[in-house]
């Protein structure tokens, strides 16, 4: 049988630990295409670029063909892919490792997952694989075989309509981790804080920083699973309407 077209991007850029680590996993199992920012676009969420032109290069970075550094957001790259690469939407798109979490609220700001889900949009069978390690130098060895395990299960049986999946792996041991648990997105914030500093020309600058906030003490969560040595599995739907509140707001009197 044919091997699957996979199509790889990221937020951390074309040459960061992550992606090429998940280039290589994904090399094992079909035809690999990479489209990925040529810079780190950490924190860009959905944003795609309507102001300036886009600039595709093809790099050599391993060896191999059929990779694409851009100059636009993640989003951008997924798009761009499709239309200007393929030629057709591929098999399943795979977005990370990213360096550092994407659980719970951090998902909103995530570029590796608007990435999936900018796939999910598109009909593509689409995951978001993140490490919960910062570091650019973190171990990615040991969620290889669970990365490949999922990808695997998503090209045998799919996913559901208008869904991609956010992975999240604790950074510990490949021993250590008690297996796959899907979850529900724990309900967290971040508590936001700006340093202020002032620069050489005396006007202040600031720099964000925060504290993230856990208010879900659920044992059904990712959070929950990370914690207690899962890799969490949370199915994400682009679908932003609050079904809840429809009926809640149906009782208002709109008269004018």
């Amino acid at each position: 049988m044919e091997k699957p077209i996979i199509l790889v991007t990221n937020d951390d850029g074309i040459t960061a630990p992550g992606i090429r680590n998940l280039i290589r996993i994904m090399r094992k199992i079909g035809n690999v295409y990479v489209v990925a920012p040529d810079k780190p676009q950490s924190g860009m969420g959905h944003a795609i670029t309507v102001a300036g032109p886009l600039r595709l290069e093809k790099v050599n970075i391993d060896g191999h063909d059929n990779e694409y550094s851009c100059s636009g957001t993640p989003v951008d790259c997924v798009k761009l892919a499709i239309n200007k690469i393929l030629h057709r939407k591929p098999d399943l798109l795979v977005s990370g490792i990213n360096h550092g979490s994407n659980s719970s609220i951090n998902i909103i700001y995530s570029g590796t997952m608007s990435a999936a889900l900018e796939g999910a949009i598109e009909n593509i069978p689409s995951v978001g694989f993140s490490l919960l390690n910062f570091a650019h130098d973190a171990d990615f060895s040991q969620a290889e075989k669970f990365i490949e395990n999922i990808a695997n299960n998503v090209l045998q049986n799919g996913i559901p309509k208008d869904t991609c999946l956010n992975v999240n792996i604790p950074a510990i041991p490949f021993s250590e981790i008690k297996g796959i648990k899907i979850c529900r997105q724990a309900t967290a914030n971040w508590d936001d804080d700006y340093i202020e500093r002032i620069d050489p020309h005396k006007k202040p600058y600031y720099w964000l920083t925060g504290v993230f906030a856990n208010h879900d003490a659920g044992e059904d969560t990712d959070e929950w699973a990370l914690k207690n040595n899962f890799i969490s599995v949370v199915p994400v739907q682009y679908d932003f309407t609050a079904h809840q509140a429809i009926s809640y707001l149906n009782n208002w009197n709109f008269d004018v």
